[in-house]
C-alpha cells in the first residue's frame, strides 16, 4: 500500500522534474520509504508503506534489468505466493520476498492480461525498456486510486489528484459534468470524470497502454454481469447461504497475508462483524478492532458502541472505542478535506479520518466491511426497483440528491449544459445486459457508486495516516458470487436478506436484527454552532464568491434553513455545497466557471 506517480514525456524532452513534488505530496501514504526511476522519457516516483516483505529489497520503483522492466504499485496482490510458485516452475528467479516483483516477473510471462490472475488491490505502471511502451493498470473493483493528466508532450499519473496539482501546470477548471453528478450522485463523479476538467482518472477493470508517440489506448479487463445464471435454477436458498459463507471465508483468509499484525475496523454493524467472526475462526490471534463514536444530538444517536463491544466480547478481541467530542471534530474538519483526493460529502469521512489516526498508531493493516450494501442489496432504495418499469426515472428520483430543476437554482447558467447525470444512468442501464430494473441497479452501485463514494473514501481517509485497509467484500469472486444471488433474496426483509441468514451461528442474531445503522455524525447532518460557522464562513469567503459556482440565494436559502434541506439519504445539502468550495480553497484553486 503506497503512493505512485509517474511522467512520461514525447517531446523529446527529459521526464522527472515533477517527480520529487509529486511524491511529497504522497508522502502520508507512504511514510517507510521513498525512491524515484528517471531513464530519458520516463520518470517514476513511490512512497512506500511497508506491508509484505519489510527488506529494502521489495522498495520500489523496483526495476528488473534482466527482464527490462521498471514498476511503481500501490495495493496488495493477496495470491502473490501461489503465482510466485506458478513462474519459479516456469524458470523465473527472485531477488525479493513480496508482491511487486510477482507482478514483474507475471507480467513477463503473460503480459498485460496478467492482471486477470491477481486476486487483490492495485493500481500500478510497468515500463518496458526495449519498446519504449508504458502501462497502467487499475483493479476491478477501483479499490485502488489512480489520476492522471495530459498536456502536449506529457503524460503524468499518480494515486491522488493533489499530487498532480503539486506538479504544475493542471487545467483547475470546473467541469460541468462532473460538478452535475456531484451535485446529484451524492458527491460521485464516475470515471474517467473528476471535478477538475485538467485531471482524469482510470477507471476500474482498465489496462491504459502508452506507446512512445503518445497514443493511447485503453482496454476493460473485467465486467459484471448482475442477474440469473441458467445453470443456478436449481440451487435453494440453502446452497446460496453455504456459497456465500465459503467464498467469504476465503476472501478473510486472503486479506491476513502479511509481515505486520491485521486488525479490523469494527463498526457494530453485520458486515465488520462477521469479518471479525471469521478471522477468530481462522485462529487469528491478538486481533485488534477499533470503534469510534460521536456525540448524540437530540434523538440521532452519535455511536454504535453497544453493537461493537458486543462482538468485542464475544469474540475477545483487543478492543479500542474511539469517542469523539463535538471540539475534535471541528479541529479535525480541514485536515479531513485536505485529505480527499476529490471531495466527497459523506458524513463518515471525519469518522474514518479520526478513526484510521488512532488505528494506525496499533497496526498498519484493517480489513474493514465497506461494500455489503452495494453488492447484497442492503440501501432502501433497492426495493423501488423491484418493480420498476422505468429504472432511469425511478433511479433518480430515490437517489438523486437534487432534481434537475433544483440543479438549476443551485448552479451559474454557465455550468447547466444538461440533464448530465441522468443521461449517464440512462446510458448505462441501456448498455447493461441485465434484464430487470433491479439487477441494473446493483451493478450501476456496485462498478460506479460504489467505487467513487465509500471505497475512495476509506481508502483516502485510511492513507492519510498510512493505514491499509482491506476490503474482503469487494473480493471479485464475492461479488461476482453476490451478482449471481436472486435480486428477490437480497432486497427482501429490509435488505441483505441472504448475507444475514448465511451469518446465523457466526454472528449474534442481536447483531443480525438490529435496525439497519450508518456512520452517523450527527454534527454535520445538523449543522449549529461551531460546524454552522465553519460552513458559512467557507461558503462566504471572498473567493468562493468570486468563483461564482452556486448562485448566491441558493446558497442563502441553505444558510436560513440547514436542517430544512436534506437528500434522499438524510444528508445537509449545504454540507455537500461546503465540502466543495472548502476543498477547493484547500487545494488553493482560485477558478471556478
Amino acid at each position: 500500500m503506497c503512493g505512485i506517480c509517474g511522467e512520461v514525456t514525447f517531446d523529446g524532452s527529459a521526464a522527472g522534474g515533477c517527480i520529487a513534488a509529486m511524491t511529497e505530496r504522497m508522502h502520508a501514504r507512504g511514510p517507510d520509504a521513498g525512491g524515484a526511476f528517471m531513464q530519458d522519457r520516463v520518470a517514476f516516483g513511490h512512497r512506500r508503506l511497508a506491508i509484505i516483505d519489510l527488506a529494502a529489497a521489495s522498495q520500489q520503483p523496483m526495476v528488473d534489468p534482466q527482464l527490462g522492466l521498471a514498476i511503481v504499485f500501490n495495493g496488495c496482490i493477496y495470491n502473490y505466493r501461489q503465482l510466485r510458485a506458478d513462474l519459479a516452475a516456469k524458470g523465473y528467479r527472485f531477488f525479493s520476498e513480496g508482491d511487486t516483483e510477482v507482478i514483474l516477473k507475471a507480467y513477463a510471462e503473460w503480459g498485460p492480461r496478467c492482471v486477470e490472475r491477481f486476486y487483490g488491490m492495485f493500481a500500478f505502471a510497468i515500463w518496458e525498456r526495449n519498446s519504449g511502451r508504458v502501462m497502467l493498470a487499475r483493479d476491478r473493483l477501483g479499490i485502488k486510486p489512480l489520476y492522471y493528466t495530459e498536456r502536449p508532450g506529457r503524460f503524468r499519473f499518480a494515486s491522488t489528484l493533489p499530487a498532480l496539482l503539486a506538479a504544475g501546470d493542471v487545467d483547475t477548471g470546473i467541469d460541468p459534468a462532473a460538478l452535475h453528478h456531484y451535485m446529484s450522485l451524492h458527491a460521485v463523479v464516475p470515471a474517467p470524470l473528476t471535478i477538475l476538467k485538467g485531471v482524469k482518472k482510470l477507471p476500474a477493470a482498465t489496462i491504459c497502454t502508452i506507446e512512445p508517440d503518445g497514443r493511447r489506448r485503453e482496454e476493460t479487463y473485467w465486467q459484471l454481469e448482475v442477474g440469473p445464471h441458467s445453470q443456478d435454477g436449481r440451487l435453494t436458498e440453502a446452497d446460496w447461504q453455504e456459497a456465500i459463507r465459503f467464498t467469504f471465508r476465503k476472501a478473510v483468509e486472503r486479506r491476513r497475508v502479511a509481515d505486520v499484525p491485521v486488525g479490523v475496523l469494527l463498526s457494530g454493524g453485520l458486515d465488520s462483524s462477521l469479518i471479525v467472526a471469521l478471522l477468530a475462526a481462522q485462529g487469528q490471534n491478538d486481533l485488534r478492532t477499533f470503534s469510534v463514536g460521536f456525540e448524540t444530538i437530540g434523538e440521532l444517536q452519535g455511536d454504535e458502541f453497544h453493537y461493537s463491544d458486543m462482538i468485542a466480547q464475544r469474540f475477545a478481541t483487543r478492543h479500542e472505542r474511539i469517542a469523539v467530542d463535538t471540539s475534535r471534530a471541528i479541529d479535525a474538519l480541514p485536515g479531513t478535506i485536505a485529505a480527499m483526493s476529490e471531495p466527497m460529502m459523506s458524513h463518515d469521512a471525519i469518522g474514518f479520518y479520526l478513526l484510521s489516526q488512532q488505528v494506525a498508531k496499533h497496526v498498519k493493516v484493517a480489513q474493514s466491511g465497506q461494500g455489503a450494501d452495494e453488492i447484497f442489496g442492503g440501501y432502501h432504495w433497492y426495493p423501488t426497483l423491484m418493480q420498476s418499469n422505468d429504472p432511469a426515472a425511478d433511479y433518480a428520483r430515490v437517489y438523486f440528491d437534487r432534481d434537475h430543476d433544483e440543479m438549476g437554482e443551485a448552479l451559474a447558467p454557465a455550468l447547466m449544459n444538461g440533464d448530465y447525470s441522468r443521461e449517464f444512468v440512462e446510458k448505462f442501464f441501456d448498455s447493461s445486459r441485465s434484464a430487470r430494473a433491479i439487477d441494473k441497479t446493483l451493478q450501476l452501485d456496485a462498478q460506479i457508486m460504489m467505487v467513487d463514494d465509500p471505497v475512495k473514501r476509506v481508502d483516502n481517509m485510511a492513507m492519510a495516516w498510512g493505514l491499509e485497509t482491506r476490503v474482503p467484500f469487494l473480493d471479485h469472486e464475492v461479488v461476482e458470487l453476490a451478482a449471481r444471488i436472486p435480486a428477490a433474496l437480497k432486497v427482501r426483509d429490509g435488505g441483505k436478506y441472504i448475507l444475514k441468514e448465511a451469518s446465523r451461528g457466526l454472528v449474534p442474531d442481536e447483531v443480525i436484527d438490529r435496525p439497519k445503522g450508518y456512520f452517523p455524525v450527527p454534527a454535520l447532518k445538523y449543522l449549529r454552532g461551531p460546524f454552522y460557522d465553519f460552513v458559512r464562513d467557507v461558503l462566504d469567503a471572498p473567493v468562493a464568491r468570486q468563483r461564482g459556482i452556486f448562485n448566491r440565494a441558493y446558497v442563502d436559502r441553505l444558510l436560513a434553513d440547514p436542517d430544512g434541506e436534506l437528500t434522499p439519504k438524510g444528508h445537509s445539502k449545504l454540507w455537500q455545497i461546503a465540502v466543495l468550495e472548502c476543498w477547493l480553497q484547500t487545494q488553493q484553486i482560485e477558478n471556478g466557471i
